[in-house]
C-alpha cells in the first residue's frame, strides 16, 4: 500500500514563489477606474501558502515606501522618490518568504500615498484606503509629525469606510460595529516624530501616546461629535492598536535619498525603531482570513481582489459575505477538482502494474481516496450541505469502477493468454486426431487435469482466475464429449458415470466463479464501509475547525470591545459604554445564533452523509443477496472428475 507523499505534496504545493522586486497590483485604467493587473494576480495564483498581508497607507511624500523595503528584508524595491511627486500609483505588490512563520508568505501592499493634488477623483483615496483595508491583515498607517488633531482630521477615509464597505449585502441592515470582528490590526507609524513620550508631567510609552491622541471628548455639539467620529472610528473598527515613533533617519537634506545611504548615515535610534516594528509585525500579524475566519492563502487572496476590484469599479460596494461566498464557490469547485486528480495522480501509477491482485487494488485506493479527501478538506470551506465532498465522492467511486474494470479486462486478458499458452499443445493433439482411439479419453482427461493444475499455480493471484478457467471448460465441452463417444474402450455404462462427472465439473467451476465474485464483492464491501467512516470523520474534524474559527473570531471581537467598554467607563462616557455593553451582548447572541446554525448545518451533512453511505452499501448489499441467492439455487455436486482435482 502506498503512503502519502507528504513531504513532497507539501513541497510541490506549498513552495514559495520568490519574487525579486514589487509588482504593479492595482492600477488606474485610462477610464479612471482601478483595474487589476493580471501578472499579479497569476503570482497570487502560484501561493498556495496562507498570507499575512501588510498593507501600508498614509499621506503622499510621507516615506511608506522605506517600511515596507524594509519588511521585504531589502534596502531598494518599492519606490521612495526624491520629489514631491507620490511615485507610487494604486496598489503594489510584493510576495517574499515570512522571516518567522514557516510555511508561510508575507505579502506586502505599498499603496498609493494618499492627499495627492494631482488626482481627480476626490473620492480615489478612499477606494484605495477601503481595498487596504480590505485585503490586509495588518494595516499600517503612516504619518508624519504627531498624531495631532489635524492628522485625525485627514484620516476622513476611515469615517468613509462604512459607505464603501458592507459586511452582508447593502440592503441589508447590519450593525457597523460588526467590523471589528473582519477588519486587520491597525498599526500607527508616526515619521519624523521629534515630541517626548509625555503626557500629564507622566512618561508615556508609544501605544500610551496613541490612546491619549484617540481619546474623545464629553459632549453632544456638533464640534465634538466631529472631533470624536474619527477616533470613535478607529477605536470600534479595528482590534487591536499599536504605536511607533520614529525620529528623523538623517540630515533633513538626505532624507529624499534613504534608500540609498550608508547604514552609518542613519541614526542609531531610526534604524532601532525600524527594526522594532518589523519584528513587530513579523511576530504579531496574523494570518489574513475570510469572514468565517477561513485562512487566507495567495490564491484566495488573488480571487479577492479581482472580486472587490471590479466591484469598486463598477460602482457597486464591496461586501464581505459576497466575497466568501463567490471565494467558497470557486474554491469548492476547485478543491473537488484538486481532490480527484490527487487520487486519479495516484491510481495512475498503479494502473500501469495492471493486472494486480484485488487487495492490492483496494487499499491503493482506500490510501488515494483518503488523501484526495484531505486535500479536498484543506481547500473547500462553507460546503455546509456537503455538495461539493458528494461530487468528490462520486467522481472517485465512479473513477474506481473503472480502474476494477480495467484491472479485470487486463487480468482476464493474461489469464486467456496463459491458458492459450498452456492448452496449445493439447489442441495440436486435438487437430491431429490423437485422442480419437481406444482410451483416448483417459489420456485427454489427463493432459486436461495438468493444464488446469499449471494455470491453477500460475494465475492464482489473478481476479479472473475462475472465470477464465469456467470459460476454458465449457468450450471443451463439445470436444470432451466427441472424445468420449469415440474411445471404445468404455462401456456404455462407463460413458454414462463420466458424463456425470464432466457436468459436475462444470457446475463446479461456475459455482467457484460466483463465491470469487463474491468474495471480491465482499471485500470491496468492507472497504467502502471504512472510506465512510473516514469521511464522516473528516466532516466531524471540519465542522470542529469551522466552529473554533469562528469562536477565536468572536473572541478577538469581544476582547477589543471589553477594552472599548472600559476606556469608556474609565473617561466617564456612561452613554457610550451602556451603547458598547448593548453591542457586546448583540455580538454574543449572534455568535450563538451562527454556531447553532453551523451545528445544525453540519449536524444534516452528517446525516446526509451516512444515508448517502448507507444507500451505497445497501446497493451492495442488494448485489451481495442476488449473488448468493444464485450461489445457494445451485445444486451441489455429489463429486468431481479427476480432471481438475
Amino acid at each position: 500500500m502506498s503512503t502519502p507523499p507528504d513531504e513532497t505534496l507539501s513541497s510541490l504545493l506549498y513552495s514559495p514563489v520568490v519574487m525579486d522586486k514589487p509588482v504593479c497590483l492595482v492600477d488606474t485604467g485610462s477610464d479612471g477606474k482601478l483595474c487589476v493587473q493580471e501578472s499579479a494576480l497569476q503570482i497570487l495564483t502560484q501561493i498556495q501558502q496562507p498570507v499575512v498581508v501588510v498593507a501600508v497607507v498614509g499621506l503622499y511624500r510621507t516615506g511608506k515606501s522605506y517600511l515596507m523595503n524594509r519588511l521585504a528584508g531589502k534596502q531598494t524595491g518599492f519606490a521612495l522618490g526624491s520629489t514631491i511627486e507620490s511615485k507610487t500609483k494604486g496598489i503594489w505588490m510584493w510576495c517574499v518568504s515570512h522571516p518567522t512563520k514557516a510555511g508561510t508568505t508575507l505579502v506586502l501592499l505599498d499603496t498609493e500615498g494618499l492627499g495627492d493634488v494631482d488626482k481627480g477623483d476626490s473620492k480615489h483615496d478612499t477606494k484605495i484606503f477601503s481595498l487596504a483595508v480590505l485585503l490586509s491583515s495588518t494595516l499600517v498607517l503612516n504619518s508624519r509629525g504627531t498624531i495631532d488633531n489635524r492628522a485625525i482630521e485627514e484620516l476622513q477615509y476611515v469615517t468613509e469606510l462604512t459607505e464603501y464597505i458592507k459586511i452582508k449585502s447593502p440592503d441589508e441592515v447590519v450593525d457597523d460595529s460588526e467590523f471589528v470582528k473582519f477588519f486587520p490590526s491597525f498599526i500607527w507609524a508616526v515619521r519624523d516624530f521629534t515630541l517626548q513620550l509625555n503626557i500629564n508631567g507622566q512618561d508615556a510609552t508609544e501605544d500610551e501616546y496613541l490612546e491619549f491622541a484617540l481619546k474623545l471628548k464629553l459632549g453632544n455639539s456638533s464640534q465634538v461629535n466631529n472631533y470624536n467620529l474619527p477616533r470613535e472610528c478607529i477605536r470600534k473598527y479595528f482590534p487591536s492598536r499599536k504605536c511607533f515613533t520614529f525620529p528623523f533617519p538623517t540630515n533633513p537634506d538626505n532624507v529624499s535619498y534613504l534608500e540609498t545611504l550608508d547604514p552609518a548615515e542613519i541614526s542609531q535610534k531610526f534604524l532601532e525603531v525600524t527594526d522594532r516594528f518589523c519584528q513587530f509585525i513579523f511576530d504579531q500579524s496574523q494570518e489574513k482570513n475570510l469572514k468565517d475566519g477561513h485562512t487566507v492563502t495567495g490564491r484566495v487572496l488573488g480571487h479577492l481582489v479581482k472580486t472587490y476590484v471590479d466591484t469598486i469599479s463598477s460602482g457597486a460596494v464591496p461586501c464581505l459575505e459576497n466575497a466568501v461566498i463567490a471565494m467558497a464557490m470557486i474554491e469548492n469547485e476547485a478543491a473537488v477538482k484538486e481532490g480527484l486528480e490527487v487520487y486519479q495522480s495516484g491510481m495512475e501509477k498503479l494502473k500501469d502494474s495492471f493486472p494486480v491482485e484485488l487487495n492490492e487494488i483496494t487499499l491503493e485506493h482506500q490510501c488515494f481516496s483518503l488523501m484526495a479527501t484531505q486535500t479536498f478538506m484543506k481547500r473547500c470551506f462553507r460546503d455546509h450541505d456537503g455538495k461539493y465532498l458528494t461530487s468528490l465522492e462520486e467522481a472517485i467511486t465512479c473513477q474506481f469502477d473503472a480502474y476494477l474494470w480495467d484491472n479485470e479486462k487486463a487480468s482476464e486478458a493474461k489469464c486467456e493468454s496463459l491458458m492459450s499458452v498452456l492448452s496449445d499443445p493439447m489442441t495440436e493433439r486435438i487437430n491431429q486426431g490423437f485422442y480419437a482411439k481406444a482410451g483416448g479419453y483417459n489420456l485427454f482427461c489427463q493432459d486436461l487435469e495438468d493444464i488446469v493444475n499449471q494455470y491453477n499455480t500460475l494465475a492464482y493471484k489473478e481476479v479472473k482466475i475462475a472465470e477464465v478457467l469456467e470459460k476454458f471448460l465449457q468450450e471443451k465441452v463439445a470436444v470432451t464429449t466427441a472424445i468420449l463417444q469415440a474411445d471404445d474402450k468404455l462401456t456404455e455404462n462407463e460413458r454414462k458415470i463420466c458424463e456425470e462427472k464432466e457436468r459436475a465439473v462444470l457446475l463446479e467451476q461456475e459455482i467457484i466463479a460466483q463465491e470469487e465474485r463474491q468474495r471480491q464483492l465482499e471485500e470491496k464491501m468492507e472497504t467502502e464501509q471504512q472510506n465512510n467512516e473516514e469521511r464522516v470523520r473528516q466532516v466531524i474534524e471540519m465542522m470542529e475547525e469551522e466552529m473554533s474559527r469562528q469562536q477565536q473570531e468572536t473572541k478577538r471581537a469581544m476582547e477589543s470591545k471589553l477594552r472599548e467598554q472600559s476606556a469608556l467607563m474609565e473617561k466617564g462616557f456612561q452613554e457610550k459604554a451602556d451603547r458598547m455593553t448593548w453591542e457586546i451582548q448583540e455580538l454574543r447572541r449572534k455568535n450563538a445564533e451562527v454556531e447553532e446554525s453551523t451545528s445544525r448545518k453540519y449536524a444534516q451533512m452528517i446525516s446526509d452523509q451516512q444515508r448517502r453511505n448507507e444507500q451505497n452499501m445497501e446497493v451492495l448489499r442488494q448485489q451481495h443477496r442476488q449473488q448468493m441467492q444464485a450461489i445457494n439455487s445451485r445444486p451441489r455436486p455429489a463429486s468431481r472428475s479427476c480432471s481438475i482435482q
